[in-house]
């Protein structure tokens, strides 16, 4: 049955969404073309102040309980973060554990297509079983089975650049319940608790040659899988003293203020947007001018982040070759 409090969760996350984007975002669209370096500070910090939407909302409005253990995270550190998926909401849910870290705004998700397709956890388990039937490797009841060939690119990749400081592995689990679709959210099902295990794994300990590295990443996964079981089966906590190595760099009593300062903002912008709206024609035309906008560009370019990579790549290529002619 459809609650108050998922549409309320829904709707405020979608309008946020909307109208921050609208009136937030695209006024610095233009500088994209000019310096995509200033663009993407000021849209990471933007996207960064509503992130904190979801989180605000999960702890202060519905009471769900955060608690990390394990190793933690350096706060700047550049990280691959590897996780588990218990459902379909495990990316918006992380946003919990980072905001702690000061990660939110620096933070990028890659998500495996079947997540986005398959409705539950069940129905890609056992696209996960096939995977190991097919593979002749051991059928995982708490994880999936990892598809390390994008994971083996991202490492490489970043390698290549000198910008990986090390990979954390994050495992996730619902001592409760656990929501698995946006469907459970809009009917109320929110995680009572969200318990996070962090094992940080330096750069230089982690192998170099693609077929180790692939080996490495189903070790860590076989772990998560005991780690899991041992989490379900017992006493439902991953450590007894409900903390982590690296204590966050937020306290908690600034986590709250964050939380506070987020719901009021999102609130009273979200409102004022509306009264614009109402208020004036030419909001209302912006609106609709926008929308187009962002409409084409997403049909001819494929997104918006594939324009502003082309922009780095030119204002790159416009720099070396500057660089060539002055020497």
């Amino acid at each position: 049955m459809v609650s108050w409090k998922g549409i309320y969760f829904l709707l405020a996350l979608f309008l946020g969404s909307f109208f921050g984007s609208i009136f937030m975002l695209s006024p610095f669209l233009p500088l994209m073309f000019v310096s995509p370096a200033w663009y993407r500070w000021i849209v990471d910090r933007i996207v960064a102040t509503w992130l904190t939407l979801p989180v605000a909302l999960l702890e202060m409005v519905f009471g769900a309980k955060v608690v990390i253990t394990g190793d933690g995270f350096i706060p700047g550190e550049r990280s691959v973060i590897i996780m588990n998926h218990r459902t379909r909401m495990d990316w918006m849910f992380l946003w919990n554990c980072l905001l702690r870290y000061s990660y939110l705004r620096l933070e990028k998700i890659c998500l495996k297509s079947s997540l986005k397709s398959v409705p539950g956890f069940a129905n890609t388990k056992a696209r996960s079983h096939e995977f190991a039937e097919k593979n002749g490797l051991r059928k995982y009841e708490y994880v999936l089975h990892p598809r390390t060939t994008g994971f083996t690119f991202v490492v490489e990749r970043l390698r290549e650049g000198n910008n990986l400081d090390a990979i954390h592995d994050i495992t996730v689990a619902y001592p409760q319940n656990i929501p698995q679709t946006e469907k459970h959210i809009l009917n109320g099902n929110f995680p009572k608790e969200i318990h996070f295990h962090v094992r940080r794994y330096p750069v230089h300990t982690v192998p170099t040659s693609r077929e180790e590295l692939q080996v490495w990443c189903q070790k860590r996964w076989e772990e998560k899988e005991e780690r899991l079981r041992q989490f379900y089966e017992g006493e439902k906590y991953f450590d007894a003293t409900g903390r982590s190595i690296i204590p966050p760099c937020k306290s908690e009593l600034r986590v709250l203020v964050v939380k506070c300062i987020s719901l009021l903002y999102w609130t009273v912008f979200t409102l004022a947007m509306f009264v614009l709206l109402y208020l004036y024609s030419f909001v209302r035309w912006y609106l609709l001018i926008m929308v187009i906008i962002f409409a084409m560009q997403q049909k001819i370019f494929g997104g918006l982040e594939l324009i502003e990579l082309a922009c780095h790549q030119y204002v790159n290529k416009q720099q070396n070759l500057y660089g060539e002619k002055t020497e």
